[in-house]
């Protein structure tokens, strides 16, 4: 029998545990006698049918465990836009005698990964296809209490950071930080960040499940969360908010955001939007007729956490990830993301995380109605709505109580 040849592609943006995979399938792999190629830039080589790739060996994965970013560096690339890149992404892995591709990334990777995978067995060259589900996002159908690796790793460097930012704010007096989190659709990195550093408020898009919201109604949750902490004598802190948020922005408020940029994918590309600065002129604006003064400063928390350097949970994490999916692939596997469940390895088949309406991947939300969100939003200092019917919050809002009540009544209903 010819030697088998697994290529590895990693896709999308950096997570920290991305090396650690690498090593852990380039071990098992060679273990077994397999040839091991990483191939550089994701599918955008590949779809020019251009190889572009390392062979990986012992010498030079042994110690990338311990790394952050990428070795391989990475790219967005989308090859299911074209069935002619897909061509050729096919045709370039069968040219390199590649029987085996395992690919790590997101809902995106995911799907262009099952898309190579249902491509090859439609022209009678099956190429065996696992996938490894990366992102600091925490998106991805994985069951409830299971994460996608490098979220442990980007939780705990970022609540380092919004701790520094609340005794920044303590200590400075009269300042607010509103933190802009990664998190395009879902807000586990924006709560896990702001429930294990006590940010005074955070915000996620599920809080809108049905519904799109007006950027005032953001706004004034935020100084809702400001006038509580005046009100204890504590006119500052640190409020967290996921990026998905703006996706919850009614469309005719978009003319806010000036021109919409996408990515491969069709993504709105947060990074060249100022959401921080759009909410922070609001913000400043309203808190200054209410006559308190403060300064806000913006700030974006996420490309500083995607390339850090893995904690023990996602080196281990990733080692048995790794291993498992060649564990897959050795016993005629395909068609699958590798999981982790408890202590056993289990394959979870791309059909079966279709959405069926979009072809793509479903997408993991915080469940709103768990304790673990529960318990993080009752620490956070905010208007509620037992608020509406006090006098003295009414009075710094200053409005008589019924106008009070009535004007801030929607944020319950």
């Amino acid at each position: 029998m010819s030697q088998k040849t697994i290529a590895i592609v990693c896709g999308g943006g950096p997570a920290p545990g991305i090396n650690s995979v690498i090593r852990s399938v380039t071990s098992e792999a060679l273990r077994n006698g397999w040839k091991v190629l990483g191939m550089y830039e994701g599918f955008s080589y590949l779809a020019k049918g251009e190889k572009k790739y390392v062979e990986l060996v012992y010498n030079n994965t042994s110690r990338i465990h311990l790394t952050g970013g990428c070795i391989l560096q990475m790219s967005r690339f989308n090859p299911t836009k074209d069935e002619a890149d897909l061509k050729r992404v096919v045709d370039t892995l069968m040219a390199l005698n590649v029987t085996h591709l395992l690919t790590i990334g997101g809902d995106d990777t995911a799907f262009s990964a099952s898309a190579v995978a249902a491509y090859s067995k439609k022209i009678n060259c099956p190429i065996n296809v696992v996938h490894v589900p990366k992102t600091i996002d925490n998106d991805l159908p994985l069951p409830e209490n299971v994460p996608t690796f490098g979220f442990e790793t980007a939780r705990a460097f970022g609540t380092t950071e919004i701790e520094n930012l609340i005794e920044d704010s303590r200590t400075t007096n009269n300042r607010w930080y509103l933190t802009i989190a990664m998190g395009r659709t879902a807000g586990h990195l924006a709560l896990g960040i702001g429930r294990s550093a006590g940010a005074a408020v955070t915000i996620i898009p599920e809080e809108f499940p049905q519904y799109k919201i007006t950027l005032q109604h953001l706004i004034d949750i935020l100084v809702g969360a400001m006038i509580k902490r005046y009100m204890i004598g504590r006119n500052y802190g640190v409020a967290v908010i996921a990026e998905g948020v703006i996706e919850k922005i009614a469309p005719e408020d978009f003319a806010k955001f000036g021109n919409i940029s996408l990515d491969e994918h069709g993504h709105i590309r947060y990074a060249e939007l100022d959401f921080g600065e759009i909410l922070k002129e609001a913000v400043v604006k309203e808190m200054n007729s209410l006559g308190i003064k403060l300064s806000i400063v913006d700030k974006e928390i996420g490309y500083e956490l995607r390339c850090a350097a893995p904690i023990a949970y996602d080196i281990d994490y990733t080692t048995m990830l790794g291993y498992s999916a060649v564990q897959f692939l050795l016993k005629g596997g395909s068609g699958a993301m590798i999981s982790v469940q408890g202590s056993r390895s289990v394959p979870m088949y791309f059909e079966e995380l279709k959405n069926p309406t979009t072809g793509k991947t479903f997408v993991r939300k915080v469940n709103i109605d768990s304790v673990s969100y529960k318990i993080a939003r009752s620490f956070m200092q905010r208007l509620e709505r037992e608020d509406l019917d006090n006098p003295d919050v009414a009075k710094l809002y200053q409005m008589k109580l019924d106008e009070f009540k009535k004007r801030y009544i929607y944020l319950f209903e």
